[in-house]
């Protein structure tokens, strides 16, 4: 409620391992939209957190995108966890299968032995590169290991390219 009376743009549930905490967060934020008579768009951000492609709780990107699809959302999106190289697959089934816009934030890579992030800005814009040459999202930007230099370098390529159109777009 606060973040709304502050004047907020837009509300993101991110990081989301368990499509049961998302669909409780959408719940809570309708509550308070209905009191307050008041809305702003809403983005989902879920996380993949390894190889298994899955979410901590087991569900399938695919799954995810299904599980909460009912809501009115701006966007969703994966976040978190995962380098560009490796969120790229999981991205891919959002873009084919949303209705929405799709976004991702992936880390600075993955953590090196000391908990911090050795991928430099030109490498993590090097590796979203083909996320617009393959026309995968509408919103880009970083999580875990990211610095303003690593937004510029992508706010760069970004401009290069246009958003995503979705299949309701195209038709």
């Amino acid at each position: 409620k606060a973040l709304i009376d502050g004047g907020v743009d837009i509300l993101m549930v991110e990081t989301v391992f368990d499509t049961l905490n998302a669909k409780a967060a959408l719940f809570g934020i309708q509550t308070v939209f209905d009191e307050l008579q008041k809305s702003v768009p809403i983005m989902v951000s879920g996380t993949i957190t390894d190889a298994s492609g899955r979410t901590l709780s087991g569900q399938t990107p695919r799954a995810f995108l299904i599980s909460i699809a009912h809501a009115d959302l701006f966007s969703i999106g994966f976040n978190c966890a995962l380098g560009a190289d490796q969120l790229m697959p999981h991205i891919d089934v959002l873009s084919m299968h949303a209705n929405t816009l799709v976004s991702a934030h992936p880390n600075a890579g993955l953590p090196n032995a000391m908990g911090g992030y050795d991928q430099s800005p030109e490498e993590f814009a090097d590796l979203l590169k083909p996320y617009f040459e393959r026309n995968l999202v509408d919103i880009i930007g970083g999580c875990c290991g990211t610095t303003p230099e690593h937004i510029r370098e992508l706010s760069n390529l970004a401009s290069q390219y246009s958003p995503r159109q979705s299949r309701q777009q195209l038709a």
